[in-house]
């Protein structure tokens, strides 16, 4: 992840679950930031981060059937920023039980990602929209939760990295 402290932006290692383990699953992404325990960490700069990626996954609705005589299987749909090579996802962090946590913020899901992830995806921030993520205001970081612009995005997939076709 990419934080700040003093002043100061860096990396820093963390674990993918913003409460260390005190809940059923883990909490890798957050979506209400009007929830008590969400608008806690929206509200303060100093528990944004940004998660840098090259692309990322979401499963396929339906499983499909390879003809290779195994059973059916859901496909990995690949997404990526045509416009940034490496882009920057809203985060929340915060010191656990555990160490290090983090999480992604989500939002609606775009045109292109509706298809195969209709209820939500993640928030990639425009460059010129960082520094605002990381020291604005809470109404600041509601503003930017909103779909990336499908147009500056594409897709690959479905692939089936776990099933080797002859």
């Amino acid at each position: 992840m990419i934080r700040e402290q003093d002043g100061e932006r860096g990396w820093d290692i963390m674990s993918w679950d913003v409460l260390g383990g005190r809940a059923t699953w883990p909490m890798t992404n957050v979506r209400n930031l009007k929830l008590p325990q969400w608008r806690k960490l929206a509200e303060d700069p100093t528990n944004r981060c940004l998660v840098p990626l090259t692309e990322f996954c979401e499963w396929t609705p339906d499983k499909h059937d390879l003809g290779d005589g195994k059973p059916a299987l859901k496909g990995e749909m690949w997404f990526r920023v045509i416009d940034q090579p490496i882009f920057a996802v809203a985060g929340f962090w915060q010191e656990t039980a555990e160490g290090k946590g983090f999480a992604m913020v989500t939002c609606d899901a775009n045109e292109l990602v509706k298809p195969v992830h209709p209820k939500a995806m993640i928030t990639i921030l425009r460059p010129q929209d960082i520094d605002t993520w990381l020291h604005g205001s809470y109404d600041d970081v509601i503003a930017l939760q909103q779909p990336y612009d499908a147009s500056h995005m594409k897709v690959r997939g479905p692939v089936f990295p776990t099933r080797h076709l002859a």
